[in-house]
């Protein structure tokens, strides 16, 4: 286990990690704010994608690609946010539950049927395609450097937002106590729906970020969704500053797990069984994370209520 080995995977978790965190910022808030289960967050990362794909395709350029995505994405959004979702407030979370579970079904269908069962390919910018040179001897690739230094940036303007604006104050105060902001007269129907299209547009943000490294695919959000729970799970519902925390920490466990675990058994078992237990493992750190976080923390480490 050398240095250069531990860097590496330690800019991954935080590139993954700040990924994750631009999922989990909208998810937290609906689910804070709204009270509202939402398992149809992870359709509109997989719509972000393929609408920035398609468009970057066409218009030959990624950042029109990625503009273009993550404004379609955000009318998707409201539109879905307007016809259906809203519907779905008052009821239990059984039926929010079943009705955005099946949203994602016709969703995974719906994408199936205008772009093909076959992965798409998106292409990071030519001018970010190849490494940078940290320091002697370690080079890291410059898109991966790209995307920390736009989860970090987009970390900053939503503490600004969030601690510094009116509306990040109607936002906290609704994840704090929502009957209050009700009664303190702020417009809760409008915030809802905003917050669901700046959701949506973060859920297409991370996927134009992650369409370069991850397949771009017909259910693609399923399982990065599982990931985004784990994530306001442990950082406490509600919470920008927990999600924040929470991604980090989901991040850095997952890409060391699944790097640095295998490579540990293969030096105390044979390589047949390192290779089939290495990743089993890994794939539990981040549940056995999120368990021993709810064990000292049952509301997570920052929660938004109490």
């Amino acid at each position: 286990m050398n240095t250069i080995l531990l860097l590496e995977q330690l800019l991954n978790g935080l590139q993954f990690g700040l990924m994750l965190f631009l999922l989990a910022a909208g998810l937290t808030l609906v689910f804070g704010i709204m009270d509202m289960i939402n398992l149809a967050h992870g359709s509109l990362y997989m719509i972000g994608a393929y609408l920035i794909a398609s468009i970057a395709t066409a218009s030959g350029s990624f950042w029109l690609g990625l503009a273009g995505g993550i404004v379609a994405t955000a009318l998707i959004g409201l539109v879905l946010e307007a016809t259906v979702i809203a519907r779905l407030y008052k009821r239990d979370h059984l039926s929010q539950v079943m009705g955005t579970f099946a949203i994602l079904l016709m969703a995974n269908e719906a994408v199936r049927m205008v772009w093909g069962p076959q992965p798409i390919q998106l292409s990071p910018p030519a001018a970010l395609a190849g490494p940078i040179e940290l320091f002697p001897g370690f080079a890291y690739p410059a898109y991966r450097l790209f995307i920390i230094a736009v989860g970090l940036l987009v970390a900053g303007l939503l503490y600004l937002l969030i601690t510094r604006t009116r509306l990040g104050m109607q936002v906290r105060a609704g994840a704090s106590n929502r009957e209050m902001a009700l009664a303190m007269g702020a417009n809760v129907r409008w915030l809802f729906s905003a917050l669901f299209a700046f959701g949506a547009a973060l859920c297409a943000l991370a996927g134009g970020m992650l369409g370069p490294l991850l397949s771009v695919q017909v259910g693609m959000g399923e399982s990065i969704l599982i990931l985004a729970f784990v994530v306001i799970v442990i950082g406490g519902i509600g919470s920008i500053r927990g999600a924040l925390l929470g991604a980090l920490l989901v991040g850095l466990v997952d890409t060391a797990g699944r790097t640095l675990i295998p490579v540990f058994f293969r030096q105390i078992m044979a390589p047949d069984m390192a290779a089939n237990a290495g990743p089993a493992v890994a794939s539990l750190m981040i549940y056995v994370l999120m368990a021993a976080v709810l064990f000292f923390k049952p509301n997570g480490l920052f929660p938004a209520k109490g």
